[in-house]
């Protein structure tokens, strides 16, 4: 609105009417911008609703994943103890299975230990009997036979067992009898020979000579014992006879 130099009443009027048109304009600018902001929190009223709703719902969805991931995780708890609890049944009995095997392992070992003895004992009674004639056809004046001589040491443990002894005055022969003759049982033999003075000092003034007697007699066992200078006593039809041939030379102990 311009402002005029000494103004005619015209001039005032038609100010005045400018006037009231600029309030009318303001009052209808005044209900746009009320309107407009009206719509705008309408608007935003509804947008924050939704998104209340929206987040309720994530949330609700995100609390039944949750029960649903606790029920999942609470029926493999229960499968899992369950089969703990089947293996545990599972290992009780494999012991109990293993404790079986081994209580009749050890009743055939105590059955098997019974027959080795029974065989011994067979082989002992077949060869003791023919001892005293073999021997005497070698040269061996032999007198007695001695059966199961066994020595201890001071504090009581055995030391030494002799399936048989054959004795005069002044010659001891041990004789180790075996069901089936190995390398093994002649080493253990020489060992014991070796020792016999010691174990038994009754004979210390004795020449000490050594025999193996067998039922089966491999071949490279009785070789081994002929060139270890023992005499191979076998059995030969329902007899007892010396293998050694008659250029052997007997080790003396």
């Amino acid at each position: 609105m311009a402002t005029v130099a000494n103004p005619t009443f015209d001039d005032v009027w038609r100010m005045i009417q400018e006037v009231v048109e600029i309030q009318k304009n303001d009052g209808l600018h005044l209900r746009e911008t009320e309107r407009i902001l009206n719509e705008q929190m309408q608007e935003t009223k509804q947008f924050f609703k939704e998104q209340i709703l929206e987040t309720d719902r994530r949330f609700q969805e995100t609390d039944r994943r949750f029960q649903e991931t606790e029920r999942l995780l609470k029926e493999q708890n229960k499968e899992t103890d369950r089969k703990f609890k089947e293996t545990d049944l599972k290992f009780k009995e494999t012991d109990r299975k293993f404790q079986e095997t081994d209580r009749k392992i050890k009743e055939v070992s105590i059955q098997l230990g019974h027959l080795t003895d029974r065989l011994g004992q067979f082989v002992e009674e077949m060869v003791r009997p023919a001892v005293i004639r073999l021997f005497r056809e070698r040269g061996v004046p032999i007198q007695n036979v001695l059966q199961n001589l066994i020595s201890y040491n001071a504090q009581g443990e055995k030391t030494s067992e002799i399936d048989l002894l054959a004795i005069n005055t002044h010659i001891v022969v041990l004789v180790e009898c075996k069901t089936k003759l190995t390398i093994e049982h002649i080493n253990d033999h020489i060992n014991r020979l070796n020792q016999f003075k010691a174990n038994f000092p009754l004979y210390t003034k004795h020449t000490v000579l050594g025999a193996v007697a067998s039922i089966v007699l491999p071949e490279d066992a009785g070789q081994y014992a002929y060139r270890k200078g023992l005499f191979v006593l076998a059995q030969s039809g329902d007899a007892i006879v010396i293998r050694n041939d008659t250029k052997f030379n007997p080790k003396h102990w």
